[in-house]
């Protein structure tokens, strides 16, 4: 290949790379409204914070599936058993609910307003689960 075609190609994928965060921050962030939504909802109605961040957590995860196979990793998903996708996909969430329940306990524990302690959780959830889908769960094979 090249010097110009190999550049080309970079700078494509590079672009590829860029849309794929865009839309994975876009199904992340109508995921959140609904997470926050529930946790909001549940937290008000005296429901312990760790608990409704997790369950809020889990209300997401479904509105994240749906998005995330059809607009962020549709293209990684031909021809893979989506059985085998949804497991991982699963698995990847449970990641995140996993950091965000106890990261909201422990932050409200220590002192934390709980939307500020959710605030930390989705932050750090969602870096760790984007790495984690992005590279394991629709990484190209």
């Amino acid at each position: 290949m090249s010097r110009t075609m190999a550049g080309i190609a970079a700078r494509g994928m590079a672009l590829a790379a860029r849309l794929m965060l865009a839309r994975y921050l876009a199904a992340s962030l109508a995921a959140l409204c609904v997470d926050m939504g529930l946790f909001l909802a549940l937290a008000r109605a005296g429901l312990a914070p760790g608990w409704a961040a997790m369950l809020g957590y889990g209300a997401g995860i479904g509105m994240h599936w749906l998005l995330s196979v059809r607009f962020v990793f549709s293209a990684a998903t031909a021809g893979r058993p989506l059985r085998l996708l949804r497991l991982q996909f699963l698995l990847s969430a449970l990641l995140g609910l996993a950091i965000t329940g106890w990261l909201v306990s422990l932050l409200t524990a220590m002192g934390m307003a709980p939307v500020g302690a959710k605030g930390a959780a989705v932050l750090t959830s969602f870096i760790a689960v984007y790495l984690v889908r992005k590279h394991v769960v629709f990484g190209l094979r």
